[in-house]
C-alpha cells in the first residue's frame, strides 16, 4: 500500500505524557468513565494535576486501558478555545457520560 504507520507516543511513560499535556497548555474534560474501573464522580472533572493526583494507582493517567475518555477544548494547536460547559451526567450500561454543551464565550 505504500503506507507506514507512525506511533509517536507508543511506549512513552503515560504519567509523564499526562503532565506534559497539562503543562503544554491543553485543557480537557473527562466525558466518559468506565464505572467498573474508576469512580463515576470523575465524569465532568477537568483533566488537571488535581485529577491526576486523585486517580487510583491502577488507573492509567491517560486512560489507556479504557478507564476514561476526554474532550480537549483548549490547547496550543487550537486556533481558539472551544467554548463549552458541562451538561447532564448520565449513567448507562456501566459507563458514566458527561454531556459537553456549546456555550457563549
Amino acid at each position: 500500500m505504500g503506507k507506514r504507520a507512525v506511533f509517536p507516543l507508543w511506549g512513552r511513560d503515560t504519567t509523564a505524557l499526562a503532565n506534559e499535556f497539562i503543562t503544554s497548555g491543553f485543557e480537557a474534560i473527562v466525558v466518559c468513565v468506565d464505572a467498573t474501573k474508576l469512580d463515576p464522580s470523575f465524569a465532568g472533572r477537568r483533566f488537571d494535576e488535581e485529577l491526576l493526583a486523585d486517580l487510583p494507582t491502577a488507573v492509567d493517567p491517560c486512560g489507556e486501558n479504557g478507564e476514561f475518555h476526554t474532550f480537549v477544548h483548549t490547547g496550543p494547536i487550537f486556533r481558539a478555545p472551544i467554548s463549552c460547559e458541562l451538561g447532564e451526567i448520565v449513567h448507562r450500561d456501566g459507563f458514566v457520560f458527561c454531556d459537553v454543551l456549546p456555550s457563549e464565550a
